[in-house]
């Protein structure tokens, strides 16, 4: 049954896909939005009122890198009237002490804080920004000077694992109340560097090993939340809580997307926030329809104990490795894609296969 849609908890606004880093992991669409055909202010202000009739509680200020809008202060203020729950996705660079203080006045309630490495060797070689590392320390200063609560995003890979007991040291030495693991999910610009950044299995088990002991030591002082590489689990992630069931996202250009990469699945199509409320979009879209509830999966998915569980997993990654949108998440050991991934897993993980990262130079 495809059922009523939830309302959406939350909304993920890209605000720009301008960065100065150059990350080869970024998960950004191929095809990037020029600053010209960014969103206004006053679109902003207009989807943020739209997105709390909706029933929308948290507004995630994302991008790109967010703090290259200048107009950053006015849409924090905006959104706060509109009763949303404000958290800064960055990487901090553009965040100046003055800059970060008005944040402070305007309500802001929340900033995530990206991070490339324990160190300005490996910090600065992943983001592809000399001197990235030592900023990112300033701001970290200064974001525990103003008092605002902090995750800290730290994107793991095969280059930079190891240094996992490091980073959740970090994460307490820079006063986060929580720290999101996030191994490097392979969408967007990412799929150029997967033979570079995925992970040994090897690696990932300890990885496992640290952040179980991690949980227990930390218990009371940190968060802890581990987003492990999807390629070496049994069974998919429940992506996105289920298709259009819980969250949205806006890109710089106004597309309203039920998923991050769901650009990448031909035959959708998407509507645009300056010419749709967001209620309409989110109720009558085909593209948010598409795959909601269970009338769109295979008979192994619709038949599986799992189908309430996983909800048939990532659409977004059964087109990256399948290319088939409507297969069964190659993840699943139950699909008949699992022996392609185990392949691609075996070529990639090799010692020998060490190919140089590609950068995202914007």
């Amino acid at each position: 049954m495809r059922g009523m849609a939830d309302l959406p908890l939350a909304m993920l606004a890209e605000l720009t896909h301008r960065c100065p880093l150059a990350c080869p992991y970024c998960s950004n669409p191929l095809e990037l939005s020029a600053k010209e055909a960014e969103l206004s202010t006053e679109d902003w202000v207009r989807i943020f009122g739209q997105a709390a009739d909706l029933g929308v509680l948290q507004l995630h200020l994302s991008g790109g890198e967010p703090a290259s809008r200048r107009d950053l202060l006015d849409l924090v203020i905006a959104a706060r009237e509109a009763g949303l729950y404000t958290n800064l996705i960055t990487s901090g660079i553009g965040l100046t002490p003055k800059r970060l203080e008005a944040l402070d006045e305007a309500g802001l309630d929340h900033i995530q804080l990206s991070v490339q490495g324990v160190t300005a060797r490996m910090a600065d070689h992943i983001g592809g920004y000399k001197g990235g590392f030592d900023r990112k320390m300033h701001v970290a200063d200064h974001i525990a000077r103003i008092g605002f609560p902090l995750t800290l995003n730290a994107v793991m890979h095969r280059q930079n694992l190891e240094d996992l007991p490091a980073t959740l040291e970090m994460a307490v030495r820079l006063g986060a109340r929580r720290i999101e693991v996030a191994c490097v999910q392979f969408q967007g610009w990412a799929l150029r560097n997967r033979s570079a950044l995925q992970p040994t299995r090897d690696q990932v088990d300890q990885a496992k090993e640290v952040i179980r002991d991690a949980i227990s030591t930390y218990r009371g002082q940190l968060v802890i939340d581990f987003v492990p590489p999807d390629y070496y689990s049994d069974f998919p992630k429940a992506c996105m809580g289920g298709w259009g069931s819980t969250g949205l996202n806006v890109t710089p250009d106004g597309t309203v997307l039920p998923c991050h990469a769901a650009e990448t699945i031909p035959g959708l199509v998407f509507e645009n926030a300056k010419d749709k409320p967001l209620a309409e979009v989110w109720h009558d879209s085909p593209s948010f329809n598409a795959f909601r509830g269970t009338d769109w999966m295979p008979e192994l998915c619709r038949t599986c104990d799992r189908r309430d569980v996983d909800f048939g997993g990532c659409r977004c990654q059964a087109m990256a490795i399948l290319g088939d949108a409507t297969a069964t998440d190659p993840v699943c050991r139950k699909s008949p894609g699992r022996p392609l991934l185990d392949g691609l897993l075996a070529e990639e993980t090799l010692p020998e296969v060490a190919p140089d990262l590609v950068y995202r130079r914007i």
